[in-house]
């Protein structure tokens, strides 16, 4: 991965469930304030809203990071690589990563990223990665394929303890990147957030990003309030201080799950 790809994929705007001039709006709003890391997935079903915008921003297609996802009931021989044309053509681009969405409700990943690795080798994306994988399936993933997996975008919040993948993700050098990033407003009703915050001039919100960042995490975010789409931008020019970062980090033991098999099917036995 190029430095520009790095930095820039450290914050991203997701896109989820937008759509419409609502989702057209977003887009405009966080190009502005600038963002230029866009998620989406085939499970959103406004790839080519995605696209559409993106095109119409007036960015340069090489200035910008698009990350979209396979459907995990498209992960057979006969329907993966025809979903990515399609996904492709719906972009108006080729993503420059592709993720599984899902690990398979069978638990058995080594199809789907073999057929991940084939969409890389036939040029239909730049660089691939997940999303929900276990640190157990981590370490299964990188002795199937030999591509670089470029990130495992899992749930990512103070709320939850995420050590496990942690550590997988350093020692298999495979980058974490967050959704559910403020843990859908959970964490707003814990006041240390807002109290941190006013000794940096940030807020709570600010202050949850900036400690998922300085994990080594990157995130996604989404907003349609022009004001909070700049905010959740603005969290590169402050550092938390090494106490505030222990007593943010003793939330994590509160256990809050969000993506949970009641609420996805596809999600695994987490580590």
């Amino acid at each position: 991965m190029t430095p520009y790809f790095q930095k820039t994929y450290q914050r991203s705007f997701g896109t989820w469930p937008l759509k419409g001039v609502e989702l057209s709006k977003a887009i405009t709003a966080a190009i502005k304030v600038g963002y230029r890391a866009f998620d989406t997935a085939q499970m959103y079903q406004n790839e080519a809203e995605v696209g559409a915008a993106l095109g119409a921003s007036g960015i340069p297609r090489e200035d910008l990071l698009v990350t979209t996802k396979v459907h995990p009931e498209r992960y057979t021989q006969a329907e993966f690589l025809p979903s990515v044309e399609a996904s492709v053509e719906a972009l108006g681009t080729v993503p420059d990563v592709l993720l599984l969405h899902w690990p398979p409700a069978s638990g058995e990943i080594e199809l789907p990223l073999t057929l991940l690795e084939q969409a890389q080798k036939k040029g239909l994306t730049k660089h691939i990665g997940v999303s929900n994988f276990t640190a157990e399936m981590l370490h299964r993933a990188v002795k199937t394929i030999d591509t670089p997996i470029v990130s495992n975008q899992v749930e990512f919040h103070p709320l939850l303890n995420q050590d496990v993948l942690l550590r997988a993700s350093a020692q298999l050098g495979i980058p974490l990147a967050s959704y559910c990033s403020v843990a859908r407003g959970e964490v707003f009703k814990h006041d240390i957030f807002a109290q941190i915050g006013a000794g940096y001039g940030k807020s709570a919100a600010q202050v949850v990003l900036r400690w998922i960042l300085q994990k080594g995490v990157s995130i996604n975010t989404m907003s349609t309030k022009p004001a909070n789409i700049s905010a959740n931008f603005d969290v590169m020019d402050f550092t938390l201080s090494h106490v505030d970062m222990a007593r943010i980090e003793a939330l994590t033991k509160t256990g809050f799950r969000i993506v949970t098999k009641d609420i996805v099917p596809y999600a695994p036995d987490w580590d």
